[in-house]
């Protein structure tokens, strides 16, 4: 198994995935599916913003994903991203998503970002248990702030710092 960056080609995999995920879980909020263009155009938008989009391959099989993208929309979150990992039903439980987020911690660092957020429904003990042994801490949690499946979601937040700077500008 290899983790490489997702191609145009990669994307009705990736859209297979995601749409399980909103088909089945609870780990995404939305309601629609999306088709591969879907993806496509938001591969591109990630890669115009200087931000990766990850697969992992199992014998040519795309077998998850995982992205980050700004965590909020101000000049002053510049530093912290907020990301995504997914794997494929069929290949959960394998150390598929531990290291889809090793590689993209290592490529916000490699950007320069200091912080990496997650947004974890607060019943995907296996997603915060993953976190947790990356180094994430809970920083937050929200009841009642989403709603999917005719019952209301709560929220975890999980955070990690990246790296040891003490200005926000500073390289070092």
């Amino acid at each position: 198994m290899i983790v490489r960056h997702a191609s145009e080609q990669d994307c009705s995999a990736i859209a297979t995935i995601y749409n399980h995920a909103v088909v089945h879980t609870a780990a995404i909020w939305n309601d629609k599916t999306v088709d591969a263009e879907n993806r496509v155009e938001w591969l591109a938008l990630r890669r115009n913003a200087g931000y990766p989009v990850l697969v992992m391959e199992d014998d040519g099989a795309v077998v998850g994903y995982a992205s980050f993208g700004d965590w909020r929309a101000f000049d002053g979150f510049r530093h912290t991203v907020e990301h995504s990992v997914y794997v494929h039903p069929d290949h959960q439980g394998k150390g598929i998503g531990r290291r889809l987020m090793v590689q993209l911690i290592d490529e916000a660092r490699a950007i320069g970002k200091h912080v990496m957020v997650a947004g974890i429904e607060t019943q995907n003990v296996a997603s915060i248990a993953l976190h947790q042994s990356l180094g994430f801490t809970i920083t937050a949690q929200m009841p009642q702030v989403g709603t999917k499946f005719g019952r209301w979601l709560d929220l975890t937040f999980m955070q990690r710092q990246l790296d040891e700077r003490s200005e926000p500008d500073a390289l070092g």
